[in-house]
């Protein structure tokens, strides 16, 4: 099963991170990172740049609206994500906790579906099969 961990922050941890040198970051993430690495567990995962070089695309209307960052409140921000493949929601869960992230964090935990979760008959759920065979080609 594939779960995504979902980094979120308030601004509790936007104040608190400003106290832990930026070296010492890098090394906590690097060492979570390489220890899922070696579990064979991460698929993949990155950071995200600051809401303000983002844009959220709004559908409220006939036309979709454009609008420039920062946007939303800091507890609806996501700072960047890890996927994991894993055999539970109980380890995922596990992994999880060993995140080295600091008070006022948070990690949004959710299953990522797959194509075994829709109708098999559905003709869109059969060309995406396709179509995740054609991005494994590309990578190969």
């Amino acid at each position: 099963m594939k779960y995504m961990l979902i980094m979120r922050a308030t601004d509790e941890a936007i104040e608190a991170s400003k106290n832990v040198p930026f070296e010492q970051v890098i090394e906590e993430m690097g060492r979570y990172n390489e220890s899922m690495v070696k579990a064979g567990v991460l698929v993949g995962g990155d950071g995200l740049s600051d809401a303000e070089e983002g844009f959220v695309v709004d559908f409220s209307s006939d036309t979709p609206l454009v609008t420039d960052g920062p946007y939303g409140e800091t507890k609806e921000l996501f700072n960047g994500f890890w996927l994991l493949e894993v055999s539970s929601k109980e380890e995922a869960a596990e992994w999880a906790k060993r995140a080295p992230l600091g008070p006022g964090s948070k990690l949004e935990v959710r299953r990522v579906t797959g194509p075994e979760d829709f109708p098999q008959d559905n003709e869109w759920i059969q060309k995406e099969e396709g179509w995740r065979e054609e991005l494994d080609a590309r990578k190969s």
